[in-house]
């Protein structure tokens, strides 16, 4: 693949905090026109990635380049084709929703006409033009979120990172927000999504680059990442009464590699197999054993990266 078609080259990146090494020779590259997940446990370098990319913070070592050309903290010509859409709500309470909007969009475009045209655009774009005058204070949780993201694309971005965009919002908000997001896309801006929302990574990413530990762990599609974990097939089974030895049984099944028994509940997870569910239901009626409800369940994101970065609680 050619430079130009890479908005994001990102390499051997270093970046210490004292005794504390954030980022260990990270690399990441983002194809121009795509959307790419960029996922980690808290800690794990998300945010120390972006803004070194944004050249918000210096970094140890590495090269980072931006639409083909090196990122530094003067390359003004780069920041404005750039948008960026924090976690943190970024938006003056004393000015209006137009104001907010014009006035993030006057950073990057001085004509009045043309920023005019770039911020009534924005407005229907996200859905927030009938509340134009009112104050930050006075909107919902998921207007407050689209009059956020409208200050960090009116200036129409060629790359835009959304870190979190969706959080703390109803079902509806986060709908519309996701699909302002495909249709940005689709308009042909690169993205880089940060979530802990796996299924919203899942519906909207073609790419997925997970971290951790300051390094890249896993790299792919999400057909690609959930062929690199052990687990294939999870069957869930209403079923009470069961004894140790039928358990003890169950364990000699091809493929199967962990069950667990508990409140009723049989659960059995796969490695491999198509025919688990139906070697399962002749087990039980070979021991004449009742059962309620059954569900299959392919692999998900959410399975992906437990099992790359570990179950266990970060800070």
């Amino acid at each position: 693949m050619s430079n130009s078609e890479n908005a994001i080259e990102v390499t051997n990146l270093v970046k210490r905090y004292k005794d504390l090494l954030a980022l260990d020779h990270f690399s990441l590259t983002v194809k121009a026109g795509e959307i790419l997940g960029l996922l980690g446990p808290n800690g794990s370098g998300k945010t120390t990635t972006i803004n070194c990319i944004l050249s918000l913070l210096t970094f140890d070592k590495g090269d980072i380049k931006v639409f083909g050309k090196e990122m530094k903290p003067d390359s003004y010509d780069i920041k404005r084709e750039i948008g960026v859409v924090m976690q943190d709500v970024a938006v003056f309470d004393e000015l209006t929703v137009y104001e907010n909007i014009d006035y993030f969009c006057g950073l990057y475009i001085k004509d009045k006409e043309k920023r005019r045209k770039c911020v009534e655009e924005t407005m229907d774009f996200v859905d927030i033009a009938d509340y134009r005058k009112f104050l930050p204070k006075k909107l919902s949780g998921g207007l407050l979120r689209r009059l956020n993201i409208a200050c960090g694309i009116a200036h129409k971005p060629k790359l835009i990172f959304f870190d979190e965009p969706t959080v703390a919002v109803d079902p509806q908000s986060r709908n519309r927000i996701l699909e302002g997001i495909k249709r940005l896309n689709e308009e042909g801006a690169t993205i880089v999504y940060t979530s802990h929302y796996m299924e919203e990574v899942e519906q909207l990413c073609d790419r997925i680059v997970i971290m951790d530990k300051g390094k890249s762990v896993a790299v792919g599609t999400k057909e690609e990442l959930k062929k690199m974990i052990k687990n294939t097939e999870t069957i869930k089974v209403e079923v009470l009464g069961l004894t140790g030895k039928q358990i003890s049984e169950l364990r000699r099944q091809p493929h199967m590699y962990e069950e667990e028994y508990s409140d009723g509940m049989l659960t059995l997870r796969y490695s491999g197999g198509r025919h688990n569910l139906v070697r399962l239901m002749e087990f039980f009626k070979e021991h004449d054993i009742s059962f309620g409800r059954v569900v299959t369940e392919l692999p998900t994101l959410n399975d992906v990266f437990l099992e790359i970065t570990g179950k266990e609680l970060r800070d």
